[in-house]
């Protein structure tokens, strides 16, 4: 593998306001914008990480705590957690803010997964990932258990051959 960067590098800040285009019929932000907006920040801190052109692989874990609001302030946060030879799974937070209140809330937590490419669209090896913090050394710890749950969902990895997943499960699948 490439050589190593630490989680850190990667870091993305992104913010937008809520605008009456970006809202649906009850003056929320629209889900489709807001992925959208992840899907940005997550590239962005993913080419950051390698150094490369990026393609998202997969969007999954978008978790919908809290409606956003027309007027809020949207800051996206992102960093790589992970790498696996060409692919790099990203954490994404989303917090919004009401500026006249004086709220901010996290409203948004997803797991995008994006692979590497040269100039031709075939994958290309990445640098591997190095967490300093605690919360960092979680979400690296818990990126092989995630990529192999995604990869079995997908049908590109039998259940069987899922050895991290059978760990925090005790499976014994030879019953």
């Amino acid at each position: 593998m490439a050589k190593k960067k630490f989680a850190r590098e990667s870091a993305t800040i992104m913010t937008e306001m809520v605008l009456p285009n970006d809202t649906n019929t009850l003056n929320n932000l629209m889900g489709g914008r807001l992925m959208h907006w992840m899907d940005v920040v997550a590239a962005i801190a993913a080419q950051k990480h390698s150094n490369r052109i990026v393609v998202t692989a997969s969007a999954d874990s978008i978790s919908f705590k809290q409606p956003i609001k027309l007027g809020n302030v949207v800051t996206l946060e992102s960093k790589v957690t992970r790498a696996f030879n060409s692919s790099m799974e990203v954490y994404i937070e989303v917090t919004a803010e009401d500026i006249p209140a004086s709220t901010k809330i996290t409203t948004h937590r997803a797991f995008f997964t994006f692979v590497a490419v040269d100039q031709n669209g075939k994958p290309i090896e990445v640098p591997e990932v190095v967490p300093e913090t605690a919360e960092e050394e979680e979400l690296f710890e818990g990126a092989l258990r995630r990529r192999q749950l995604r990869l079995v969902l997908a049908k590109r990895m039998k259940p069987e051959d899922a050895v991290e997943l059978k760990s925090i499960f005790n499976l014994d699948i030879t019953k």
